[in-house]
């Protein structure tokens, strides 16, 4: 990381947790330090949270990840979760699905820097997508509610996939409120709570998995 006084470190514990994936990860970190406020991509106020808040945050998704095959990324922004899944998990291919070409551009520049192979950057809206794109995994992050999101990614849910979402507290209630979309798409979903390694503060995962009709 950079000489920041306001830049959050990791502990050994977060090492150990990307394991070979954590150099890839620490250059998107640095990257997002230097660059992401004056790109509009992070507030000042993220950078001593960096990791806890954004990039450990982010790897709670990893083991609800398929053991092959392809994940789609909605609204990836800055890059979270995306860039993050993508290098942990390199055996995956990887669509970013961005709306802002801006963003788009980071992404690009991210991707490129980090030697990211797995990876291709999609400007579009994800309800724009139709089938045209449908992944093992749809992954989002403070995109929408559960309710909204599961609308606006059915379509790009393979048979037998699954959408994972990242939530705070209130993902139970999130799921309750998504059940008449939950049923409509023929989704199951379970909230798991991941405990971080940084700081012990608790993310939860919601999955939601298609089951066959």
């Amino acid at each position: 990381m950079g000489e920041d006084p306001r830049v959050e470190q990791p502990n050994e514990l977060v090492k150990g947790l990307f394991g070979t994936a954590y150099y890839p990860v620490e250059e998107f970190a640095r990257k997002l330090a230097e660059e992401g406020e004056l790109r509009g991509l992070i507030g000042p106020r993220e950078l001593d949270r960096l990791w806890s808040r954004h990039i450990v945050n982010c790897q709670a998704l990893v083991p609800f990840l398929p053991k092959r095959g392809s994940v789609i990324d909605v609204g990836s922004g800055a890059g979270l979760p995306g860039i993050v899944i993508a290098a942990t998990r390199p055996d995956l291919d990887v669509y970013l699905v961005e709306t802002m070409e801006r963003r788009c551009q980071w992404l690009a520049e991210v991707v490129e820097d980090l030697g990211l192979e797995n990876v291709q950057i999609v400007n579009a809206r994800a309800e724009e997508l139709g089938r045209s794109l449908r992944a093992d995994a749809v992954t989002a992050r403070a995109v929408a509610s559960l309710d909204k999101l599961i609308r606006l990614t059915s379509k790009l849910i393979a048979p037998k996939g699954k959408l994972l979402a990242l939530k705070g507290r209130r993902a139970q209630e999130e799921v309750d409120k998504a059940a008449k979309e939950l049923k409509r798409y023929h989704l199951s979903a379970q909230v798991h709570e991941v405990v971080s390694v940084m700081d012990g503060e608790s993310t939860f995962v919601v999955e939601c998995v298609r089951q066959a009709t």
